[in-house]
C-alpha cells in the first residue's frame, strides 16, 4: 500500500527535518523510508513531476544529484528554466539557533529561455546541505509546488481512484 493511499496521511515535514532527517541519510546512504525518490527533475517540466512524486496533493518532494556546468547549476528543462528568487536563506536547528543545518533557494519556472521567458505558478524550494556548495554533482532536496492553486484543479485522485474532476462530472 502506498502512503497516499492511506486514509488521513499527509506529508508535510518541516524544512528542519527536511535537511536534518530526510537530505543528511540520503546523503550519507544510511537507511531511510522510501517516502522521497530520486530524479533528475531537469529532465521534466514541472507540470509533470507531481505525476512522478512518490507522495504529495499539492506539494512534491524529490532528492535530486544537481549536475553543475562550468560551477554554475543546471537547471534548465526542454520548455523552460527555473530561475532564482533571492539569496539562499540558511536553515537553522530551532533548538540550537547557532547550528546551520544547511540553506534554502527559491525558484520559479519560466517558459521560454532567459531573458524572454515568461512567469509561471511554478515554484521550488531546493534544500542543500552546507559545505555541500562547490561540489560538481551535489544532492539536493526539492520541494515543487504551483502557487495558489485549488488542490481540485490538480487532478489528484479521489478514494475510488478516479480523477477529481472526472468524478464531479
Amino acid at each position: 500500500m502506498e502512503f497516499d493511499e492511506l486514509p488521513g496521511f499527509r506529508f508535510h515535514p518541516t524544512e528542519q527535518e527536511l535537511l536534518d532527517f530526510y537530505l543528511t541519510k540520503a546523503v550519507s546512504g544510511q537507511d531511510m523510508v522510501d517516502i522521497i525518490g530520486f530524479l533528475n527533475i531537469y529532465n521534466h517540466e514541472p507540470w509533470d513531476l507531481p505525476g512522478l512524486a512518490k507522495i504529495g496533493e499539492r506539494e512534491w518532494y524529490f532528492l535530486v544529484h544537481r549536475e553543475a556546468i562550468f560551477g554554475r547549476p543546471r537547471r534548465t528543462t526542454e520548455k523552460g528554466y527555473w530561475k532564482a528568487t533571492g539569496s539562499d536563506r540558511p536553515i537553522r536547528c530551532s533548538m540550537d539557533l547557532k547550528r546551520l543545518l544547511g540553506h534554502k533557494k527559491t525558484l520559479v519556472f519560466y517558459r521560454g529561455r532567459a531573458p524572454r521567458g515568461s512567469k509561471t505558478d511554478w515554484v521550488m524550494n531546493e534544500y542543500r546541505l552546507p559545505g555541500n556548495f562547490f561540489l560538481s554533482k551535489e544532492m539536493v532536496l526539492c520541494k515543487v509546488y504551483r502557487k495558489a492553486t485549488p488542490l481540485k484543479g490538480l487532478g489528484t485522485k479521489g478514494s475510488d481512484g478516479r480523477n477529481c474532476q472526472s468524478a464531479a462530472a
